[in-house]
């Protein structure tokens, strides 16, 4: 698929999942696509849950979703780091206005919810999130992979295959 032209922030912050940072960021760059690590400071290092580095390009602060064609928020802890700042809220809000690409796995739903962008959206996560997106207005299901709209989100690492393939084809506009 081709992607180029389109620009998506990565949303980073301490304790990230490793996977669920890297594995969008060299698919999208694969497709042609421009990813940046986007952050609380940039240029900063954030350790992954193991201690794996990932450098920040931006800040949150210096985004501006008009600038972006979405964003992808992974899991881990780094989303209870993330949705601290309102900053992150903002332009995750501004992009789902907008009908852009707003995407999440595991954990990395509390920012949706912080970003108040599930209410009547059809949505999964990690299992034990499940009561919060529900309470932020999400309709939770067990599946894979949830594309509603522009939002998508599927559970764990290992659906990170059907994760990437529903972000392009959102972002490819199909």
């Amino acid at each position: 698929m081709d992607l180029k032209g389109k620009r998506v922030a990565i949303f980073v912050d301490q304790q990230y999942q490793e996977m669920e940072v890297w594995y969008p960021y060299y698919r999208l760059i694969e497709a042609g696509a421009e990813a940046e690590f986007v952050a609380a400071e940039a240029p900063k290092s954030y350790p992954s849950k193991t201690g794996y580095p990932c450098v920040s390009h931006r800040s949150y602060d210096a985004v501006r979703a008009a600038d972006y064609d979405g964003v992808i928020v992974p899991g881990g802890f780094a989303p209870d780091f993330i949705r601290r700042h309102p900053a992150s809220s903002r332009f995750i809000a501004e992009l789902n206005a907008q009908g852009k690409l707003v995407a999440a796995i595991c954990h990395g739903l509390w920012c949706l919810c912080s970003a108040d962008v599930l209410r009547g959206k059809r949505c999964t996560s990690f299992f034990a999130i499940k009561d919060d997106v529900i309470h932020a207005g999400g309709q939770w299901e067990d599946s894979e992979v949830v594309i509603d709209g522009n939002v998508v989100s599927s559970r764990k690492p290992d659906d990170l295959p059907a994760f990437l393939k529903a972000c392009m084809q959102v972002l490819a506009g199909r």
